[in-house]
């Protein structure tokens, strides 16, 4: 069965239901201090939780039956959004940039690359170097390995190689972080949930 309220472009609340919106006939009931206080006639509940100036909130609606629990509900919402707010904030958004170059890159566009590269990390940006090879290139890889690591050390003071070279078909790739500054008196960042996107940073234009 369709429901009717989707049906009619409604927006359906994903709020607990509380007080006279809790329309069954009992619930188990927990006190605002936390007490079990067993299976009660939703009447009674209601009651107790008017009388200590509360509301009775459903918390777990699908539970048979019911559980509600007496509390101050707008305070129980704000303490929610405030741990969302929270969580938010700790989320560190990374974002790993690709930088392409052939093996046999001229000297110009070798020096371009490294310091859009440079800047990417001194950004806080990851960054994937791919050296692609064609033709006859892909005899060989060692041409690739050494500019990758020619890159490494060159930026060494502002990174670290966080993938060392790998061949992938085609390709070799090398990922860069961010060095870790020291020094620093800052606390230690909290464990965060990382989010990686890869962005393609420019079309290679040397070696053609």
């Amino acid at each position: 069965m369709i429901n009717l309220a989707k049906q009619q472009g409604e927006l359906i609340s994903t709020e607990p239901r509380i007080n006279d919106r809790i329309r069954v006939p009992e619930v188990r009931l927990i006190g605002y201090d936390g007490e079990q206080l067993g299976v009660t006639v939703i009447d009674k509940a209601l009651k107790l939780s008017e009388e200590i100036g509360l509301d009775l909130v459903e918390i777990s609606p699908d539970a048979n039956p019911p559980v509600c629990k007496i509390m101050d509900f707008g305070k129980y919402k704000y303490e929610i959004a405030q741990k969302a707010r929270e969580a938010r904030q700790n989320q560190t958004h990374i974002v790993v940039k690709e930088m392409r170059l052939r093996p046999s890159i001229e000297p110009h566009d070798y020096e371009t690359k490294r310091n859009h590269i440079e800047r990417f990390l001194a950004g806080g940006d990851k960054v994937k170097v791919t050296i692609q090879f064609r033709g006859r290139e892909q005899s060989r890889p060692e041409m690739g390995y050494r500019l990758l690591q020619k890159i490494a050390e060159e930026l060494s003071e502002v990174s670290i190689v966080e993938f060392a070279a790998k061949q992938e078909g085609r390709n070799m790739t090398m990922v860069l972080g961010p060095a870790k500054k020291t020094g620093s008196a800052k606390k230690a960042a909290p464990k965060t949930a990382v989010k990686e996107k890869t962005v393609l940073a420019e079309k290679s234009t040397g070696g053609k």
